[in-house]
């Protein structure tokens, strides 16, 4: 039963990398749709593995390791060949770059994440946008493109082109800033974070089942925007206090007892002070 255990959170994670590399086979074949369903499904894998792997304390350098690796295969990879199939191969001869920058963050991000977690307590926010929450939101753009309410709302703008050319090169950005992203909150009934957090975890599985055309990809653009906005007010508000010039330290000094004005420093300096004592000279 332990070794059950022990091996359960490798099998999620070796199912997040079945899926995420049938994502890749179905958008080479033009399958867009099943290719983003199947990517939102590694990520759910994903989540699961870290929850499992906690849950029995059988978290190991290994299982971590194997979860990068994966990672960069379903929400890297995957999802910079999904949206190059879908419209960057038929933009240009070197559109495939914008793709590769794409996993060049989600790389980079993982490489820092192992970095800065090894050996450290869990927090309750991510350094820059996580990999999957990025992978996930490239993955529902197609489904949610063919809804009703796009077609007739935002298709007129012609975002296709121009719009995914933005939001693939601002989350590589995002996946590699300092911004930081909240995490879930945990599930519980006996405190107000608990509670709020069976909030959360309901609202979004009730927009899952029901409507995840319409609902995902709009979460997923909130999701990313709120640590913008959040950057962006914390920097406002701290704003530090210039460094002190030398004209302002001199300035200080003058009203200062026993200090000379800095008029008199380079007036003595200039012609040299023949009023000093014996000893002094």
């Amino acid at each position: 039963m332990r070794q059950v255990v022990v091996v359960m959170p490798s099998a999620f994670t070796l199912g997040n990398l079945f899926f995420g590399f049938w994502a890749i086979v179905s958008a080479f074949n033009g399958n867009f749709r099943l290719a983003g369903w199947f990517i939102v499904i590694a990520g759910i894998l994903d989540m699961l593995d870290g929850r499992v792997a906690r849950l029995s304390n059988t978290g190991t350098r290994f299982g971590a390791e194997l979860d990068s690796l994966v990672d960069v295969i379903s929400f890297g990879v995957a999802p910079a060949l999904l949206i190059y199939f879908l419209d960057f191969a038929s933009a240009g001869r070197f559109a495939w770059i914008l793709s590769y920058i794409y996993v060049t963050g989600v790389a980079l991000r993982l490489a820092r994440y192992n970095v800065l977690s090894a050996g450290k307590p869990p927090t309750a926010w991510f350094t820059g946008l996580p990999s999957p929450s990025a992978g996930m939101i490239l993955a529902v753009y197609y489904p949610f493109s063919q809804t009703n309410w796009y077609q007739v709302s935002v298709a007129y703008l012609d975002l296709q082109h121009q719009g995914l050319v933005v939001l693939i090169l601002l989350l590589a950005l995002l996946m590699v800033s300092n911004v930081k992203y909240p995490k879930l909150p945990p599930i519980g009934i006996r405190s107000r974070r608990g509670l709020f957090g069976l909030a959360v975890h309901l609202i979004i599985l009730i927009g899952v089942i029901f409507a995840p055309e319409y609902f995902l990809f709009p979460l997923g653009l909130f999701y990313m925007a709120f640590g913008i906005v959040r950057a962006t007010v914390l920097g406002l508000m701290e704003r530090p206090e210039p460094a002190p010039t030398e004209e302002r330290l001199s300035d200080d000094n003058d009203g200062e007892a026993g200090e000379v004005p800095s008029v008199e420093r380079e007036r003595r300096a200039a012609w040299g002070d023949r009023r000093q004592e014996p000893e002094e000279r």
